[in-house]
């Protein structure tokens, strides 16, 4: 007997407990494991493979927001992939969605409104068996040469084996018994030997599924091959979604419930079948009268001479509207086919090929909606000279539409309705497969929408998806039929322009260009504006890899953000820039992955007070942990410059700072680096304000820094955005002072309470006249105008002590304290000082 799927709930009220679990029982097939707080329930996810888990937030020594966190982080019974959802109550109404989904949580329903939750827990049941499907193990048989492209088809299944030869597939199977066989007929083997294989396998295994891949040299085949027990046949060539489609049928052809009707028709006379009710002591018909599944038996004819109760349910029909009518006369004539897939299945039992058949087919009833039905035929012999033929029938609807769904999954961006990447990159392989062999020429677009992040970290992810999906549409409408539009990353698209050639290719991408760039967004009562920029391969013009072109669209992308944005550029061997743009290119992407996978870090360095021989604050300074190593900002700091990509940085690292301000009250205040375009983005001061406010940070806790050059690079624009950081009430301080040495009338023209005075004077302070000069000078101006000074690049006593001597308020520096992870530098409750006190 199959166990119902198990659910894990978790509340510590008891009340509800038992209300939520009478409810989940009522509404689907779910065992309830039940744990009244976060450190029960860890135990039992342990122990049990749970396929779903409803948690209150507010759980006694461990919430239900980590409880999400360590689900996904894997290395319990169930998959860190396991649905997850939220059900707290009514004080929790104050938490933002995007905070709940960067834990993990995949659902979020108020208490209040926990009927919610019967739709979603049946979806999440009728889903069961084909991800179980998803999860199979498969079998390839097939030529060396042609094997790597049904495994690249086969993407959604992750354990896939391979055998060259009948002999070898026919041993692999019988020692690991895989859940799916892949036959390529168009093996160096006779067509005995094919069939000599099929039989072996289906006398061992009769409901092993088999999926045989046919061309036109053995679609002669299929009928029989299929009369022998392959479930399923697929014609070459074929695209990926085919495959993953024939997959799924051939694993929807089961006999499992075909010996159980057998064993409840055999040995009835023909006029038993005839009764459509139970009479007294007929205790076989009463138990086909009380199946959910509905029964009939057919005469040789294919005549309905028997239907049970649950038939005339299915249908809508009294018992007289279908007593002697064919079968074939019940299939849906909307669904073409679907009464040919009828008497073809009789034909086939009645050829005495097969004993048992099986096939799906919309059955039409009385109101002519007609219902997806899985048919199971079997041929019954009551003596020689005759037979009668049971059919079990059930509705499979809603199967056929979550199939749909995880069909429409497989391919398709659930958010826009574009392809996925996983399509896209099958797609074009195949597109460049076909080019590479001179026939055709297309053209691959790839798209990035400029500063996207910013408009996800400023106005929210919901406002961002819906302007993603407009996007979507935009591009959408100015393509045609045959191309094809993708979503590849969070704020990228990719468009496959069918049999264009260059010119054409051109105009369309500057007219996708400009419809982005003159569409008023709305986003609440503001509207906003969005360009986006374009790189342009042509495919076809010379024989190269997918990979090369998708390589070399994503390089003409960056030159086309180097450029100014919200423009096109076509890729050329003769970009001078193409070489530096690669690497930045790669950096840039590396970096865009770290943030997304979280893999960016921040070390603290203490600055002191020289006097009072304290820590004043500390600098937060970036790093990015790449596969374990520490990779320092010099690395990857250039190449966001390079592309003007800064803001994405900016924005990540401002959030981090505050929110370690407000989970680390020891971190007393904290600097954190603009670069020069933050300076520019009119989202910045926005989206401090709501990070403040979101973590009630007082603002006094954070400094700001720009460089010297930085600040100097547009000097109006600089002192407005220092001004508001100051009227916020945070402080701001000039980075590097002395690199470009301005002249010292630039010390007033900014509101910034702190220099910074570059680490390249203070390094040679105790050797060079010149530069203990100059750093005197500026502390002296410094002082005049009423800011605090910062000597950088502490590295020894001997240093520490000139600076005390000059009147230097700060120092930062190796000799005074290294970066470190706030792990680290709060792992004690004491904090060594390492300044001299004489």
């Amino acid at each position: 007997m199959v166990s119902s799927p198990k659910l894990l709930l978790v509340n510590s009220d008891e009340k509800i407990r038992e209300e939520l679990s009478s409810f989940i029982s009522s509404t689907a097939n779910f065992e309830v494991f039940e744990a009244s707080d976060g450190r029960s329930a860890i135990t039992i996810l342990k122990e049990v493979d749970v396929v779903c888990i409803i948690s209150d937030l507010f759980l006694t020594e461990f919430d239900g927001l980590r409880l999400a966190r360590l689900v996904r982080a894997g290395g319990l019974k169930c998959r860190n992939a396991t649905p997850f959802i939220m059900v707290p109550s009514p004080r929790c109404e104050h938490i933002e969605d995007s905070i709940v989904r960067s834990f993990g949580v995949d659902h979020w329903i108020p208490l209040q409104e926990y009927q919610q939750l019967g739709p979603l827990l049946e979806s999440f049941n009728s889903s069961l068996s084909l991800q179980r499907n998803a999860n199979a193990s498969v079998l390839v048989i097939a030529k060396i040469e042609s094997s790597t492209e049904v495994i690249n088809g086969l993407f959604v299944y992750p354990d896939v084996d391979t055998a060259y030869s009948l002999e070898s597939g026919l041993k692999g199977w019988e020692s690991q018994r895989h859940e799916l066989i892949v036959l390529d007929l168009a093996l160096d083997e006779s067509v005995a030997c094919l069939f000599e294989f099929v039989k072996s396998v289906v006398s061992t295994d009769p409901f092993q599924p088999i999926l045989a891949l046919v061309d036109s040299a053995t679609e002669e085949l299929i009928t029989d091959l299929m009369l022998d027990g392959v479930s399923y046949c697929l014609k070459k060539p074929f695209s990926a979604e085919q495959l993953i489609n024939g997959c799924h049928s051939a694993f929807n052809d089961s006999y499992t419930n075909l010996k159980h009707q057998e064993r409840l028709l055999m040995g009835k006379d023909r006029e038993s079948y005839q009764r459509s009710e139970p009479t007294s002591g007929n205790e076989s018909l009463a138990v086909l009268n009380s199946l959910l599944t509905s029964v009939i038996a057919l005469d040789d004819e294919g005549r309905i001479v028997f239907n049970n109760r649950s038939f005339l349910a299915l249908t809508g029909l009294a018992p007289n509207e279908i007593y002697g009518r064919f079968l074939s006369d019940f299939a849906c004539e909307v669904a073409s086919d679907s009464q040919v897939i009828v008497k073809n299945a009789i034909s086939i039992l009645l050829s005495n090929r097969t004993s048992s058949y099986s096939v799906e087919f919309k059955l039409a009833e009385k109101f002519n909606q007609g219902c997806w039905i899985e048919a199971r035929f079997s041929r019954i012999f009551r003596d020689e000279s005759s037979s009668v033929i049971s059919v079990s029938l059930d509705d499979i609807s809603q199967r056929k539409q979550t199939e749909q769904q995880l069909k429409q999954l497989a391919v398709y961006d659930s958010l826009t309705g574009a392809f996925n990447r996983t399509y896209f990159e099958n797609e074009l392989a195949r597109v460049v497969a076909i080019a590479n062999q001179g026939a055709t020429q297309h053209c691959l677009l790839y798209i990035d929408l400029d500063h996207f992040k910013v408009i996800n970290d400023t106005k929210g992810h919901p406002q961002g998806d819906a302007i993603l999906k407009t996007v979507a549409e935009l591009l959408q409408s100015k393509l045609q039929k045959s191309d094809r539009l993708c979503r590849i990353a969070g704020d990228e698209f990719a468009v496959l322009l069918m049999n264009t050639e260059l010119q054409i290719g051109e105009l369309i991408a500057n007219t996708l260009c400009k419809l982005i760039a003159n569409h008023p967004f709305k986003v609440f009562d503001t509207v906003i504006k969005i360009t986006c920029s374009i790189g342009l391969s042509v495919i076809g013009l010379e024989k190269i890899s997918s990979q090369i072109h998708l390589q070399r669209a994503d390089v003409a992308l960056y030159i086309a953000k180097r450029h100014g944005r919200n423009c096109v550029h076509l890729y050329s061997e003769t970009d001078k820039e193409g070489d530096d743009v690669k690497r930045s290119m790669e950096w840039l992407h590396t970096v865009k992955h770290a943030i997304e996978q979280d893999n960016l870090v921040l070390h603290y360095q203490p600055i002191y007070d020289v006097e009072g021989n304290q820590i004043e604050y500390y600098e937060a300074l970036v790093r990015l942990n790449i596969d374990g190593q520490i990779v320092y900002p010099g690395d990857f700091i250039p190449a966001l410059e390079r592309f003007e990509d800064m803001s994405l940085l900016d924005h990540h690292v401002i959030n981090m700072v505050i929110k370690h301000l407000c989970e680390y009250p020891q971190l007393c205040k904290a600097a954190i680096n603009l670069s020069a375009q933050a300076f520019r983005n009119e989202d910045v001061v926005p989206f401090i304000e709501e990070k403040l406010s979101f973590y009630s940070v007082n603002p006094a806790r954070v400094i700001f820094e720009l460089t010297e050059s930085a600040s100097l690079t547009d000097l109006a624009a600089t002192r407005e955005m220092v001004q508001r950081i100051s009227d916020m009430g945070c402080s701001f301080a000039i980075d590097d002072f002395g690199t470009g040495f301005s002249t010292f009338s630039y010390l007033k023209s900014l509101p910034a309470q702190t220099v910074k005075i570059d680490g390249s004077f203070i390094k040679e302070l105790t050797h060079s006249p010149v530069d203990l000069a100059l750093v005197k000078a500026i502390r002296e101006v410094a002082t005049a105008v009423g800011k605090k000074t910062v000597a950088e690049f502490v590295e020894d006593q001997e240093t520490l002590n000139v600076l005390r001597d000059i009147k230097v308020d700060y120092a930062q520096g190796y000799h005074l304290g290294r970066p470190q992870s706030l792990e680290q530098l709060f792992s004690s409750d004491e904090v060594e000082l390492v300044l001299a006190l004489d």
